[in-house]
């Protein structure tokens, strides 16, 4: 807000996937939907450009704060609904319409009137009830603007809240990071999608025509059946678990019955996995794939299940590809969530990574002080306990070692905007890398930093003779 005031707001433009933004902000607040076992659903309209020109971190701030609320004031088994559409474009300026919609408490047309007000709420005892101070609608507010935009909401008490916001980005350049995806044999691969909701079995088949593949839709286990009967067997069946009648554990297992270990069947569901997975199991699912459903998911998991050959398969193949082999190097992961440290070491175990965890930043620099020459970089969240990870990297660079001036150190922290990445360089830090963790990021930043080492039995390239 000091910055709202002060007028020092500004947004960071750079190119990015708009569906991949709204993928992460779902999984920001899936916990939280999973807990009040609430319907969450985002549709993405087709025409919005696969890449974008905008600041997605105040995007993504935006959309999480609008989802949050909608959950925080939507009462258990409620609905919360995401969609994103494009207006119009002009001389490749895009105008995107944003909607979060729920099924919450409703807001009256006095208290929507302060809303949008710094520490504005619905209600007095709204703080005390819910938490939050009400600063999260006005920063929205302002971000929209600068994005060149804005923001309203549509409500009646009792009735649920949509809120609506504009935005405009530049499309992005090109890309195809879709694959076209085909069976070996050079068929186009059949995919039957059953759901109970009407708005998913659409939107899947959107989505699968984005993606080149035939698929049916059937509205529940009994109409599934019949449309195999009718229609043939298909190559991948993605089933909804809770729907009325017959489920989909006991529509999987018919389908199994049927077709033994030639189904291929992938359960989707808002339902924790852990919850249904040993019953899922035994019905001969496959896989699971948690809603919301987007279609970047859809495609990797096809590709995962179907085994097509995507062109870094194929160059693994034929032996010029490179693992990811860090044998040999050893990094302090500096992160005081035993859970965050979990996950990161089970990402990077593949890598044969050697990682010295440390709690806290003044665990950090002790492990390092004590062994400057064993760690080839340290990976160090920003808000830690006893000693955070600014102060942490300032002490590591003023030690009086030449490898505490040389070794890479790369923030890893939810801080992921302009001014959060300038302090973390400004502490000596060389990168950052953005929580929720993108594997794919953390291997680039390690490929930045630590060079690969070659494959078992591979052979080291020729030395080129002197002079």
């Amino acid at each position: 807000m000091s910055k709202i005031e002060a007028n020092k707001l500004d947004l960071s433009l750079a190119d990015f996937i708009f569906e991949k933004t709204l993928q992460k902000v779902a999984n920001v607040i899936a916990f939280r939907v999973a807990e009040k076992r609430q319907e969450f659903s985002v549709h993405i309209d087709p025409d919005i450009p696969r890449r974008l020109i905008g600041d997605d971190q105040r995007l993504a701030q935006v959309i999480t704060n609008l989802l949050g609320n909608a959950v925080k004031f939507t009462p258990e088994e409620g609905t919360v609904r995401l969609a994103a559409r494009l207006l119009r474009e002009e001389d490749g300026v895009c105008t995107l319409q944003i909607e979060v919609q729920d099924t919450g408490v409703g807001i009256s047309r006095e208290q929507q009137q302060r809303l949008f007000s710094p520490f504005g709420q619905a209600e007095s005892g709204t703080s005390r009830k819910f938490g939050g101070t009400g600063l999260g609608l006005a920063i929205s507010k302002r971000i929209v603007e600068l994005m060149g935009g804005e923001i309203r909401v549509e409500s009646e008490p009792g009735k649920g809240s949509t809120f609506t916001f504009t935005m405009q980005a530049k499309r992005g350049e090109e890309k195809q990071d879709l694959p076209v995806l085909s069976i070996p044999d050079g068929r186009t691969p059949r995919v039957l999608a059953v759901d109970d909701a009407l708005e998913t079995r659409e939107y899947f088949l959107e989505l699968a025509r984005q993606l080149g593949i035939s698929c049916d839709a059937a509205g529940g286990g009994e109409e599934a059946l019949e449309r195999i009967e009718r229609s043939g067997p298909y190559d991948l069946y993605f089933v909804d678990w809770q729907m009325p009648g017959m489920d989909g554990i006991e529509l999987s297992r018919r389908i199994k019955e049927r077709r033994a270990d030639e189904a291929i069947i992938i359960m989707i569901s808002a339902t924790e996995w852990g919850l249904i997975k040993d019953r899922a199991l035994a019905a001969g699912v496959d896989k699971f794939l948690p809603k919301p459903l987007f279609q970047a998911a859809i495609a990797e998991i096809l590709h995962e299940c179907l085994r097509l050959e995507t062109p870094a398969a194929a160059e693994e193949a034929d032996g010029s590809g490179t693992e990811e082999n860090f044998d040999g190097y050893c990094v302090i992961l500096a992160e005081d969530i035993e859970i965050n440290r979990e996950i990161v070491l089970a990402l990077l175990e593949p890598t044969r990574l050697a990682i010295d965890c440390a709690e806290n930043g003044a665990e950090a620099l002790r492990l390092f002080s004590a062994a400057p020459d064993r760690y080839d970089l340290i990976f160090m969240d920003v808000q830690m306990p006893e000693m955070d990870g600014y102060e942490a990297t300032r002490r590591i660079r003023s030690l009086d070692a030449s490898r505490a001036r040389e070794v890479p150190i790369v923030a890893m922290t939810a801080n992921a905007f302009r001014e959060d990445v300038s302090r973390c360089l400004a502490a000596g830090m060389n990168d950052h890398v953005s929580k929720p963790l993108d594997f794919n990021k953390v291997l680039t930043t390690l490929r930045k930093y630590l060079p690969l080492r070659p494959r078992a039995g591979a052979q080291p390239p020729p030395r080129l003779p002197a002079g």
